[in-house]
């Protein structure tokens, strides 16, 4: 935001475009001294640089707005926020203007109340659709500014054919153009907060578009897939790829043995999609309306968060012995995790050289598509290929991720279809139930124990927080709440972009049993520091990247969770809209809380993964059968083998 501020602020503005109050750049010295700012009659102090959108939210008043977005950059071509300010000429975008010295300020005068009027009615006429049958029906913000407008007829005509093919291209995103109200929200969101860049506003006047690089379809760009630029569209021109209608026709086939896993993140947030609060949490309301749904088995993706821990824990320990032990000079670390398919998208993209890095473990959701299309197949003598796997996920990329041909170890397609939660949201209106009012029931076993590592895994720093929870009890011999009150790892929480911190190793203890098959002892860690990365977003995860390759201190790492989307899975592209730091934050509480509300809150001590090591993965983690279900490998070109 200051930087924005600076910018708008900038002497190269030319002389027209600054408000006449604005005093000289030159003559501003004491940015964040308080001005005072009249509203509607209302003063209210604000440091200098604040804009009048930021005053009159701290003033309790309400200025509508549409290409605004409190995670991105300030744009202010919509026009919807304009404002009366005394002395100027015109009205200013309240968004985009800051506060340099003392203004009179109205927001919902006759001229603005008309202005904002016309700009909905030419936003109106070049929007193609029917809202009824558009997936943002009633949580449009286009839908809702027509209403607050008083907006009751098409003033300057309406689109009646579409002028572009909907794009449905992408395993995770479909882009319909044809609804695009050119605010640029997913352009900043792909360009400033991801930093990926596959989508840019091309052409002059009433040519111009949204399009993606030669205009090519989405699917054949270099697109990651994290739906960010969903979350932030407030219209319908952008949409996950929805296969419910498939879902429904497999639950409705009495051939199929249909089973749902469900991840934390949307559990958290699905709430939000029934009138609920941000941070209510209904994890076990859900596990009773998904059987009402008709859904065979309701099993928890945690169980094989759980699993992922130990099979990267492992893979970790393996590469610090080669490293530390062995002298191997060509072992790849920092380790990377491979929880997000954003994130290794984003990685096989741009960053192809450090691809070793990256831990050849599958994510939960893959998985537990491979255990269920063979573990739990022959317990139950089940036909792999009359078992249809659903995943509940937060995130787009899941959807691409399910779909790429490596993804099938067990001689089957791991999972068939990934549901965001607001997919799932809608399927489970459609079934009529009242999700929020649902008695609560337990999950399906042979998975039904969890942990709260495998919970906590939905926040950015949770599978870091996780990871670190078994290493310090394996290696070290102690309990972690000796060095950690209650088992919570505070120094890998939060939500700033980038976190680094150190553990020392002053102490270990006795190898365990399931992983003497890899090392005889830890006296080679003995004395050593295990330090780790954090990072949340693409844009971040590329400042963590050049770090590395410029040999800082991130090169010094051993162990770095990367996560695609900003706060981890809880901020996803299929989690519920509107999305913001105070929900991400919301929806990060439900999920800590839910932590500390299980009885067993670390992965190594989850009964069920030690029963299937002894039972079915009889060679331990990273061992043969292991690695072939439960990872994924890279050549050298950066192409995955199984």
């Amino acid at each position: 935001m200051a930087e924005s501020v600076k910018a708008a602020d900038d002497s190269r503005a030319p002389v027209s475009q600054r408000p006449k109050t604005m005093a000289p750049p030159s003559d501003i010295r004491d940015i964040g001294a308080l001005v005072t700012v009249n509203i509607d009659g209302q003063d209210v102090k604000v440091p200098m640089g604040t804009t009048i959108l930021e005053a009159a939210k701290k003033a309790g008043i309400r200025i509508p707005t549409l290409c605004y977005h409190e995670d991105l950059c300030i744009a202010g071509v919509c026009r919807i926020c304009v404002v009366e300010v005394d002395g100027q000429r015109t009205l200013q975008a309240a968004c985009a203007y800051p506060v340099t010295s003392p203004l009179k300020v109205k927001t919902h005068t006759r001229k603005v109340r008309q202005a904002r009027r016309h700009v909905v009615d030419l936003l109106l006429s070049t929007h193609y659709g029917e809202c009824y049958s558009c997936f943002r029906n009633n949580n449009c913000e286009l839908q809702a500014l027509a209403k607050e407008c008083g907006v009751d007829f098409f003033r300057f005509g309406h689109p009646e054919q579409p002028r572009y093919e909907v794009d449905r291209s992408s395993y995770s995103v479909v882009r319909d153009m044809n609804k695009c109200v050119l605010c640029r929200r997913c352009v900043r969101t792909c360009i400033d907060l991801q930093e990926v860049g596959v989508l840019e506003a091309i052409g002059r006047s009433a040519n111009t578009k949204v399009a993606t690089f030669l205009d090519k379809p989405l699917g054949e760009v270099v697109c990651i897939n994290c739906g960010q630029c969903i979350n932030r569209c407030p219209t319908g021109a952008l949409r996950a790829n929805d296969p419910t209608d498939e879902v429904w026709a497999a639950i409705d086939d009495p051939k199929k043995h249909v089973v749902i896993q469900t991840a934390p993140s949307p559990r958290a947030a699905i709430g939000e999609c029934f009138g609920q609060p941000p941070g209510k949490a209904l994890t076990f309301e859900l596990n009773t309306a998904l059987k009402q749904c008709g859904f065979d088995r309701v099993f928890d993706t945690n169980f094989t968060a759980d699993l992922t821990i130990l099979e990267e824990g492992t893979e970790l320990i393996i590469r610090l012995k080669k490293a530390l032990v062995d002298k191997d000079p060509l072992v790849a670390l920092p380790q990377f995790t491979s929880c997000s398919p954003g994130w290794v998208k984003y990685i096989e993209h741009f960053y192809t050289e450090l691809l070793p890095h990256v831990s050849s473990a599958k994510s939960p959701q893959q998985m537990f598509g491979a255990i269920i299309k063979t573990y739990y197949a022959k317990l139950n003598k089940l036909d792999p290929q009359d078992i249809v796997t659903v995943a509940l996920m937060p995130c787009s990329a899941k959807k691409f991720e399910c779909n790429r041909q490596e993804m099938c170890s067990s001689g089957y397609k791991d999972i068939d279809y990934g549901l965001t939660t607001r997919e799932l949201a809608q399927m489970i209106k459609e079934a009529g139930i009242d999700l929020p009012n649902m008695p609560k029931s337990n999950f399906d076993d042979p998975f039904g124990t969890a942990t709260g590592s495998g919970v906590i895994f939905g926040a950015t720093g949770g599978v870091m927080e996780a990871a670190l929870r078994t290493v310090v009890e394996l290696v070290c011999g102690i309990k972690v709440e000796d060095l950690f009150a209650h088992a919570d790892i505070i120094p890998v929480r939060g939500f700033e972009g980038v976190r680094y911190a150190e553990i020392p190793i002053t102490k270990v203890g006795p190898v365990p049993d399931i992983l003497k098959p890899l090392v005889k002892d830890w006296n080679w860690l003995k004395g050593a520091t295990l330090k780790v990365g954090i990072c949340h977003g693409t844009a971040n995860a590329k400042k963590v990247l050049e770090d590395i390759r410029a040999g800082g201190k991130f090169s010094e790492c051993h162990f770095i969770e990367f996560m695609a989307c900003p706060g981890g899975c809880l901020g996803g592209g299929g989690q519920p809209i509107p999305t913001g730091p105070a929900i991400r934050a919301a929806r990060a509480k439900a999920i800590y809380d839910e932590d500390k509300g299980y009885a067993i809150r670390k992965s190594h001590e989850n009964p069920d993964v030690l029963k299937i090591y002894k039972d079915f993965l009889t060679d331990g983690p990273c061992g043969h059968l292991s690695h072939k279900l439960l990872h994924t490998h890279y050549t050298a070109r950066g192409k995955y083998i199984v």
